[in-house]
């Protein structure tokens, strides 16, 4: 900021003002008029400069503030531009690992197309009410009436139901990507007192460990059959009468394609 007037010009106008007051005998009065202007000037200038100094301090100030903002804005970007562009990567990642899980889905679900075909093709000769071939919950379904397979209250297969078992362990033979499960269900109906048989889910177990003694022995793996009993409490129509009773005495054989490489990548995850 530039004062009006500098020191040596108010001086210089003082004394010419005193000179000229002396040269026509200024009476004192005058002269002390003229000191208070002098000292009043000089106080609004030194007033002046304080306040421009303060202001250059002030605006020195500001300005490095305004200089600490941008640095630390700068900085808040180049680590948001840093996280964008490693969320950026991880999404791609994801992206990666989900468009992998969906090719095996649909290998998977290829394979149990394909496995129910052959299954299917391998059983046709039996008649469609003792034997079933469907695809349920990415899942093979091979399902055999009591009546294919046992007389009532026997766990020894007939010799149709044996030939049905190893047609179907030869449908099996090779893949071991598949997992089989052996199920027995039977009806409501308590079972006669038989030495080692207790009741219904003795029933179901030993029927289905028959059933996986003869696909091993036709030459499916024994670490690839796995027989389980569910006795009456899985069953597939109210057991009312006699026709629902006959479709709840069953065996059922699920061939479940094996997601070793799925899991893997969902570990990963």
């Amino acid at each position: 900021m530039n004062l009006p007037f500098s020191r040596a010009a108010l001086t210089a106008m003082l004394g010419v003002g005193l000179l000229s007051a002396g040269t026509s005998c200024v009476p004192s009065k005058k002269y002390k008029a003229l000191q208070a202007q002098y000292s009043d000037l000089t106080s609004a200038r030194d007033q002046l400069q304080a306040q421009k100094t303060a202001l250059e301090q002030q605006s020195a100030q500001t300005e490095e503030a305004l200089k600490a903002s941008l640095q630390s804005k700068n900085q808040q970007v180049s680590q948001l531009n840093s996280s964008l562009g490693a969320t950026q990567e991880d999404l791609k990642a994801k992206e990666a690992r989900i468009a992998e899980m969906q090719r095996i889905l649909d290998q998977k679900d290829a394979a149990v197309k394909a496995l129910r075909q052959k299954v299917g093709d391998a059983l046709l000769g039996f008649n469609a009410n003792d034997l079933t071939v469907n695809v349920k919950n990415g899942k093979v379904y091979v399902s055999l009436s009591e009546q294919l397979l046992f007389k009532s209250g026997s766990t020894k297969v007939d010799p149709k139901g044996v030939d049905a078992l190893r047609k179907l362990a030869e449908a099996l033979k090779g893949n071991q990507d598949v997992n089989v499960l052996v199920e027995g269900h039977t009806d409501n109906v308590p079972i006669a007192r038989i030495a080692g048989m207790k009741d219904n889910w003795d029933l179901s177990v030993l029927r289905a460990t028959e059933i996986t003694r003869i696909l091993t022995e036709a030459g499916l793996p024994s670490g690839q059959v796995t027989p389980s009993g569910r006795s009456q409490y899985s069953p597939v129509a109210a057991n009312d009468n006699a026709a629902n009773k006959a479709l709840n005495r069953r065996t059922e054989i699920i061939l479940t394609p094996k997601l070793d490489e799925l899991f893997q990548i969902l570990e990963a995850n």
